[in-house]
């Protein structure tokens, strides 16, 4: 079971999982104290939706961690989840919605340990795929909580006409701290690519960067209709929402390892989706890209139109805003994330092909990753690649390989 491990948890990993930890229970402080100032100014609605988000939000993120968990009971490694194991407390831990915290707990135990004992690379690489199922669960909660708390937000500064400087500034660090989720998630996914390909801290700036250009006219926009139309944005999400679930279903998708829950998988990849691009299957993902963006931008056009339509019939109540300005900007910034984005995959992506997977190298480890991830995809994948016989860490669920083939592509 003590198999190498071609990644190295470094310090830096160990240091943005303590911050990664602090700013959750941060975030959880500032959420409280919206809600009470929702109550204290009289805007139960807002309390009422805002409520409705974090309870959503963290039922989503309890049950995800709970299956999880189901899947390994027997083969986990850390002692404070061993203890709770052997005292029957994981499913209570869930229900009072402290599983995240749980798992914290896990990988800050093992990453200690690590590194104050110097332990061997297997315990390394169980403290890596336990922060990947960590990162899994903060990408959920940013695209469940914080996109569509940023949304409401948003909304509600418009209708009140408090677009100001500072409050600028406060929507730019939101979708800044939305674009970095899914930048280091994506830069987790490094742990089963090569040494020598590995991502760069430049390659996640970049990632960092396309994606926030392409975040921040996406949120305004539905922001923006639903300044104006605030009860036609649920009809929007439920439609949009429902299509992109079936699209999803659509890439047969094989995440969970009970198909019965692979549906939730698909609602939650759907939810994503309504915000960013987030790669499920392998496959070209050029292609799926342009129908993806171009899909995307004629709904951010519909939205923006309906917006500048309500603009110009109630144009008294809107003369911070002109859609002369604004609607440019945003396809401005949109155009520039797609170019930005091109200039990654095509400049900065640590793809994986073929001669590169197989091809030895002087550490002689990273093909075992290799080998592992293309099992992960089954025999009947039509991009199985050849690779020479490894063993893999036993214990390690397959949704971890099929994440790492979809970023490979």
């Amino acid at each position: 079971m003590e198999e190498s491990f071609p990644y190295h948890y470094t310090l830096l990993e160990y240091l943005f999982t303590l911050l990664g930890l602090l700013l959750f229970l941060l975030d959880i402080a500032l959420d409280i104290w919206t809600v009470v100032s929702f109550y204290q100014d009289g805007s139960y609605v807002y309390m009422a939706v805002m409520i409705f988000l974090l309870l959503g939000s963290s039922v989503l993120l309890q049950v995800f961690s709970w299956l999880w968990y189901s899947e390994l009971l027997e083969k986990i490694e850390t002692k404070v989840e061993k203890f709770t194991a052997r005292h029957s407390l994981i499913k209570p831990f869930h229900f009072l919605q402290l599983g995240v915290y749980l798992r914290y707990a896990g990988v800050i135990e093992i990453s200690t340990t690590h590194f104050l004992q110097h332990t061997n690379s297997f315990t390394e690489g169980i403290a890596v795929y336990l922060s990947h199922d960590l990162q899994m669960l903060r990408l959920f909660e940013t695209f469940s909580e914080s996109a569509p708390q940023l949304t409401l937000m948003m909304s509600i500064i418009l209708q009140r006409g408090e677009l100001e400087l500072i409050t600028g500034l406060k929507i730019l660090t939101s979708a800044a701290a939305i674009s970095s989720s899914v930048a280091m998630y994506h830069r987790n996914m490094r742990a089963f690519l090569p040494k020598k390909r590995k991502m760069s801290w430049i390659s996640t700036g970049v990632y960092f960067l396309w994606n926030l250009l392409l975040i921040i006219p996406r949120v305004t926009a539905l922001a923006l209709f639903c300044s104006v139309l605030p009860c036609y944005i649920i009809a929007h999400f439920l439609s949009l929402w429902m299509l992109l679930v079936l699209a999803a279903w659509s890439q047969k998708t094989n995440y969970m390892e009970h198909s019965g829950w692979e549906w939730l998988y698909r609602a939650s990849v759907g939810l994503i989706w309504y915000f960013c691009w987030f790669n499920i299957s392998t496959g070209s993902i050029k292609f799926k890209s342009i129908l993806y963006y171009s899909f995307m931008a004629l709904d951010t056009m519909m939205l923006l139109g309906f917006w500048c339509w309500r603009v110009f019939e109630y144009a008294g109540c809107w003369r911070s805003l002109n859609p002369y300005m604004v609607i440019p900007t945003l396809l401005g910034l949109y155009a520039i994330g797609i170019l930005v984005k091109i200039m990654y995959y095509r400049y900065f992506h640590p793809n994986c092909d073929e001669k590169k997977i197989t091809e030895p190298t002087e550490e002689g480890q990273f093909i075992q990753v290799a080998n592992s991830v293309v099992k992960g995809l089954g025999n009947n994948s039509r991009h199985t690649r050849a690779a020479a016989p490894a063993q893999t860490l036993s214990g390690v669920p397959n949704r971890h390989r099929k994440m790492a083939a979809n970023f490979f592509s």
